[in-house]
């Protein structure tokens, strides 16, 4: 299955290519690792930016390729693609959810990074169909608010993808519990939805640990926003 598109694009290009292929390899070993997958569940995407410009519809992505177990996985298996989701290069069939990986990166031009995995306590959480709460300080800093659903969709076409957008466009959550699927992460890079994709489970765990309890407290409005604020303008190393 193999092609030769990507000869097409320029020495810049591939090279970018290269050092996604290397990234997104690397990155598909922190889901096992997190517990967030089982079997050949679940991928991680990067976009490859082609014009120097910035980000377009031109752009390639890099996914792993579908039905492949994660300790099969090396930098020469991920496969590529463009924005419509035709291979561009790789020996095997791109993830089936390619198709809404492009859509996110054509709609939302500062996503870098897109994460799906059928992480338990999430995926719990959305085959109910209820947001996870923002309950804990936690959220506040990663989420800005409670964890989304989104509307259910087919796998497939680009059904899922016009969800996640829908979803996520004017919100300042990264991750979207997709109704009956499970947890779509963004982040400005592959990386940064990866973290995404660890939070969210984490903290959809923590949540229903705490309804066992009882009702979990909310948190106000107000001390959500500063806190958010704080954690994404001020805290770690900059």
């Amino acid at each position: 299955m193999t092609t030769t598109a990507l000869d097409a694009y320029g020495p810049d290009v591939r090279e970018a290519v290269a050092r996604a292929r290397e990234k997104v390899s690397a990155l598909h070993a922190e889901l096992p690792r997190w517990g967030l997958v089982v079997w050949t569940a679940g991928n991680v995407s990067q976009r490859v930016v082609v014009d120097p410009a910035g980000p377009s519809e031109r752009d390639l992505l890099v996914i792993k390729p579908s039905g492949v177990t994660y300790d099969e996985l090396t930098p020469e298996s991920m496969v590529v693609c463009d924005l419509q989701a035709n291979l561009v290069e790789g020996d095997r069939a791109p993830s089936s959810d390619t198709a809404a990986h492009a859509y996110v990166y054509t709609h939302m031009p500062h996503v870098g990074g897109v994460v799906h995995t059928h992480s338990t306590y999430a995926t719990a959480w959305a085959a109910r169909a209820e947001p996870v709460p923002c309950v804990l300080t936690m959220m506040a800093d990663e989420f800005g608010g409670d964890i989304p659903i989104g509307p259910f969709a087919l796998i497939g076409d680009d059904s899922i993808g016009r969800g996640i957008v829908e979803t996520l466009r004017e919100s300042r959550s990264p991750a979207v519990l997709m109704r009956n699927h499970g947890p779509f992460t963004i982040g400005k890079d592959a990386k940064a939805a990866v973290k995404a994709a660890v939070m969210v489970e984490e903290v959809a765990r923590t949540v229903h640990i705490s309804r066992q309890l009882g009702e979990p407290l909310p948190i106000a409005q107000s001390d959500v926003d500063s806190l958010y604020a704080r954690y994404q303008n001020v805290y770690g190393q900059h």
